[in-house]
């Protein structure tokens, strides 16, 4: 199936048959990514009495339960509620799904002890381009970042600068590798979060942030179609989906 995309006054075309899948799925085992602390996610069967949801076990059917947190266990997208003392809701504010994306691959430059990405770098990858969604994957790029666990190890992470230039840029998406965008331990400041969402002006409940995605090497930098895919949970973060659509033109 194929469909016609106009973004800036151009016409592109994508083939919707050939998804390019850029989450992790979330697994019961100590092999799934983990961050912030918190022990793996478990999916187990429901006991209600003798009763075990489980075919294997003589039930009907499998009837799981699943124990897990958004931001710790895997692929999800989170809107400004993640920082506001007033809730707000991913399930709320993200209320469109397709956006011309572009894929960078990013070196993080060492700044003191920290790994860290710049508004230079994210200048010189766009090259002028103006995407709606923005996708970065760091560098070293391995197959481990599937099933990482990065507590206590100070992840790289986005230089306040750089999140603010993507607002001077009308970037409303934001999608990365990384279990956060900022520092893992700032004391509670989060300052690349509070200027993506311009907490300090015109707050931009529409934008979202995507963490823990992992693109492939094979998948080229450049342009895309993204359709931001997520669970209808009522928070302020949901596991998510991203897939992207490489333009035929």
């Amino acid at each position: 199936m194929k469909a016609t995309i106009q973004h800036q006054s151009k016409t592109y075309q994508v083939d919707l048959s050939k998804p390019i899948d850029i989450s992790m799925a979330l697994k019961s085992s100590n092999k799934n990514v983990n961050a912030w602390y918190v022990k793996k996610p478990k999916i187990k069967p429901i006991r209600l009495g003798n009763w075990i949801g489980k075919v294997k076990k003589g039930a009907p059917v499998n009837f799981n339960s699943i124990k897990f947190s958004p931001h710790a266990h895997g692929t999800h997208t989170e809107c400004v509620g993640h920082i506001t003392k007033t809730f707000h809701s991913i399930n709320d504010n993200l209320k469109q799904f397709f956006f011309v994306s572009k894929l960078i691959t990013v070196a993080p430059e060492l700044q003191n002890e920290d790994l860290v990405i710049s508004k230079h770098q994210i200048k010189c990858a766009l090259k002028n381009t103006l995407p709606e969604a923005l996708i970065i994957r760091t560098l070293p790029n391995t197959t481990s970042k599937k099933s990482r666990h990065y507590s206590n190890t100070n992840p790289p992470y986005l230089l306040a600068e750089a999140a603010k230039y993507m607002v001077e840029l009308g970037i409303k998406h934001l999608l990365i590798d990384l279990p956060s965008i900022d520092k893992e331990k700032d004391g509670g400041k989060l300052a690349a979060h509070h200027a993506f969402w311009n907490t300090s002006k015109l707050t931009r409940y529409d934008a979202t942030i995507t963490e823990f995605i992992y693109v492939p090497n094979t998948i080229k930098d450049g342009n895309y179609l993204l359709n931001l895919q997520i669970a209808p949970f009522d928070n302020d973060a949901s596991p998510s989906k991203p897939i992207l659509y490489q333009f035929e033109n």
